[in-house]
């Protein structure tokens, strides 16, 4: 058992970059691509993570400064540091539940597609690490390891089936056909957008407005166009942080560059998963008669080029520092994560349809309720993170944007602080019932195929 165990630690810590192609290679020869054809795929995949990497890197390095300066220049200032995503994934795999997430997620998977429980093929294996941080906190509120793996694996099947149940709007409005993105951070906001959506739709004159990117280009031209908005919207972020002059060019050039940059990466990243997705649907229709269409299980990071997604997350840059100084209660300084802030878009976009309207407002609710979720669960992502052995520096109490302010880690870890038994059993007769209705789903989709091919 510790062999297998260390032979899933030693691919996950290869990382997404190097990991992702030998995947991709791996199920294009097993579902009949070809080994040249999987490989080149595996290879173009992995040149456009790399791709991803470098550009939201950029834009990282560029915000970073930025918020610092406008933190100090307003003389903001908060107790609970956000020690960003890296951080938290350290958490999440070097806890009991991290070292054994990788092949239980695997066996889950397996398992729910067997039963036409879900569509989606989760490739993206580095990020159930997602799921292992809510196994972690949950290890830590019971001091019980099995409820955090249960934990772990519920919350896996809840987002297993979002993802199922978002694929047809990550096909239309994001443009990747065949892709489903079952990402535990990303996907976790989509009920909520679903929520607010239907509440907007309810009210007279606010469900007729929408800023809508294409439109703005028709309207505007080339001021409309993602490479001058990403460039008004960095000048604005450097007045705001109190830059000199050419500071201010300078972010503003880089974060246009951000703008056209992020789509060209993800576009050449889908370029590479053609060819695989192409496979999946032959060699399901060859093999498996009661199924609908399979989707390949992907990070959200492809679908983080989006003009609106980008656009509407640099204008809440700003505005999530200064809502974590005006809202009551809130102790987190969100500073190393606010780079992840367009992860939390990437679904709100095809729920509101592209919405650029709705997309704020429910960004600006979302990010509200995100940082007192961080503030709240920096109780246990703490100790989680001494447990760890992780470097807390001279911060007393820490947490992340990326997973701390996410509504269904929150959740999952809440309900099993006040009972574990009962919030075992509330989460997973939410997961179970949720995978009955996609089962449903599914089988309607696949007799209706059936019936069409006939």
């Amino acid at each position: 058992m510790s062999y297998f165990l260390g032979f899933f630690q030693y691919i996950s810590d290869m990382g997404a970059t190097v990991m992702m192609p030998i995947i991709i290679c791996i199920m294009g020869c097993i579902l009949g691509a070809g080994f040249g054809k999987s490989l080149r795929a595996g290879l173009t995949v992995g040149i456009g993570f790399i791709g991803l990497n470098l550009v939201t890197g950029l834009m990282g390095n560029n915000l970073a400064p930025a918020v610092s300066q406008m933190a100090e220049r307003f003389g903001l200032s908060l107790s609970v540091i956000d020690v960003g995503w890296p951080a938290a994934a350290q958490i999440a795999f070097a806890s009991t539940v991290g070292t054994v997430i990788i092949p239980v997620c695997l066996a889950v998977n397996i398992v729910m597609l067997l039963t036409n429980t879900t569509q989606t093929v989760d490739v993206d294996i580095w990020d159930y690490w997602h799921f292992a941080f809510t196994g972690a906190l949950v290890a830590v509120v019971t001091g019980n390891q099995m409820y955090g793996i249960i934990a772990a694996i519920l919350n896996m099947v809840i987002i297993m089936v979002l993802g199922d149940w978002t694929a047809s709007g990550v096909e239309k409005t994001l443009g990747l056909p065949g892709v489903s993105l079952p990402h535990g951070f990303t996907t976790a906001y989509a009920p909520i957008a679903m929520l607010f959506n239907w509440i907007l739709d309810k009210i007279p004159g606010v469900n007729k407005i929408n800023f809508d990117i294409e439109k703005m280009q028709k309207k505007f031209g080339v001021f409309g166009e993602p490479i001058l908005v990403g460039t008004v919207l960095g000048i604005i972020i450097g007045v705001v942080a109190g830059y000199d002059f050419p500071a201010i060019l300078a972010l503003g050039i880089n974060l246009g560059a951000v703008l056209v940059l992020i789509p060209k990466m993800a576009a050449l990243l889908m370029e590479g998963l053609i060819p695989v997705s192409d496979a999946a649907s032959e060699f399901i229709e060859k093999k498996f008669s009661n199924r609908g269409k399979i989707y390949i299980g992907l990070d959200s990071a492809v679908g983080v080029g989006h003009p609106m997604t980008l656009s509407v997350s640099l204008v809440l840059v700003p505005i999530t520092v200064f809502l974590a100084v005006l809202l009551p209660g809130n102790q987190v300084m969100p500073f190393a994560d606010l780079a992840v802030i367009p992860w939390m878009f990437v679904l709100i976009t095809p729920v509101v349809n592209g919405n650029g309207f709705r997309a704020l407002i429910i960004g600006i609710i979302t990010l509200a309720a995100g940082l007192y979720i961080a503030t709240d669960l920096s109780q246990w992502i703490t100790p989680a993170a001494k447990a760890a052995g992780f470097d807390m520096g001279s911060a007393t109490a820490i947490s992340s944007i990326c997973d701390g302010a996410n509504p269904l880690t929150w959740a999952i870890t809440r309900l099993n602080g006040l009972n574990p038994i009962i919030g075992i059993a509330v989460v997973g007769v939410i997961a179970v019932a949720m995978a009955l209705v996609n089962r449903k789903k599914i089988l309607k989709e696949a007799a209706e195929m059936h019936a069409a091919a006939n």
